[in-house]
């Protein structure tokens, strides 16, 4: 006689409000986002019966500045997946944003040439951030914190401590425009005067996205990060995934140091100060894992749309950048907390 099949009985309360506990825990990036968007435009001041954070204009301004630093931060996850981390981005940001403005108004190389030699500049210092890593065996942390110290000074010595102007035009000592339309241009979108700081993040943010998700070299950095003695049994060149992603990491470094040289006019060795704490708060709030092998680039990409918002509401509300920082730091240890949790 053939056994009836046995069916498992409904979870209780507590296990099924446990599950949906876990879940929202995943999603944890996407309840922050929705909660700082709420409470901006419950707390936003109001002009001539509009409420200010909602005007399109401030919206764009919302998701330009999110775009330099979440570049930086896409840079910064790939690292951070394989067990690493990068604390020379902001360093690296300057002496790029230098080469950049020295590449155009001093050496007068045009828009393209100084375009490529600011991009190579900064993926040769990830390049060399990686062989440090894993030739020398330095730990990540120390090998970026002395090319943090090096990329500093080299970008004072070569600016000669002061600020390198830039005023696009033609003639002597002008940048090209083509330059400022390449990286702080505006496209028409919908109706409204979208920057094109958007679109490489966009663009930088998609390619990443499908690399780890759809290539082999994707499923390395996340092998290595969850074990790197697993991944070199099964193969996998662990020094190489290093060495690659810290190069891309120097790589989108010198894109944002472009985009911030376009937005300001002007490349200092003091651009990029604190851009790692802000890297590195973008990946965490969106939910990358510290250890390494967990993580997503759209997780990031939430993270850094919530520190700009959360810029762009205290300013609103003309709270000192002193106590923004002192929020950045509860809300990093906030989002350590819930992943451990998770």
């Amino acid at each position: 006689m053939t056994p009836s099949p046995t069916t498992n009985p409904p979870p209780a309360f507590g296990e099924r409000l446990r599950r949906w506990g876990q879940r929202a825990l995943l999603l944890q990036s996407f309840f922050g986002l929705i909660g700082v968007l709420a409470l901006s435009i419950m707390f936003s001041p109001i002009r001539d019966d509009r409420i200010v954070f909602l005007a399109p204009g401030n919206l764009l301004n919302i998701v330009r500045f999110a775009s330099e630093n979440g570049i930086i931060a896409v840079g910064m996850t790939l690292v951070i997946l394989t067990g690493g981390i990068d604390l020379s981005v902001g360093a690296l940001l300057a002496l790029c944003a230098v080469a950049a403005a020295a590449g155009l108004s001093k050496y007068h190389l045009g828009a393209f040439p100084t375009i490529l030699m600011v991009l190579g500049l900064g993926a040769a210092a990830g390049f060399l951030n990686g062989l440090i890593t894993t030739r020398l065996r330095i730990q990540s942390f120390i090998a970026t914190l002395a090319m943090l110290s090096v990329a500093r000074g080299a970008a004072s010595l070569w600016s000669g401590g002061y600020a390198i102007p830039l005023s696009f035009g033609s003639g002597a000592g002008m940048a090209p425009p083509l330059f400022k339309s390449l990286f702080a241009g505006e496209v028409s979108l919908f109706g409204l005067a979208a920057p094109t700081q958007l679109f490489y993040f966009a663009a930088v943010s998609l390619i990443a996205s499908v690399a780890l998700q759809r290539t082999h070299f994707g499923r390395r950095v996340y092998a290595v990060g969850s074990s790197e003695a697993a991944s070199r049994l099964s193969g996998v060149s662990v020094d190489w995934v290093k060495t690659a992603v810290f190069a891309l990491s120097g790589l989108l470094v010198g894109l944002a140091a472009l985009l911030h040289v376009a937005l300001v006019n002007q490349g200092s060795h003091i651009d990029g100060s604190g851009y790692e704490l802000n890297a590195i708060a973008a990946v965490v709030i969106g939910g990358t894992s510290l250890a390494g092998g967990s993580g997503t680039v759209l997780g990031t990409v939430i993270g850094a749309l919530i520190l700009s918002v959360l810029d762009n509401i205290l300013g609103l509300r003309n709270v000192q950048s002193e106590y923004q920082l002192i929020l950045k730091g509860f809300i990093i240890v906030l989002a350590v907390v819930l992943q451990r949790r998770r």
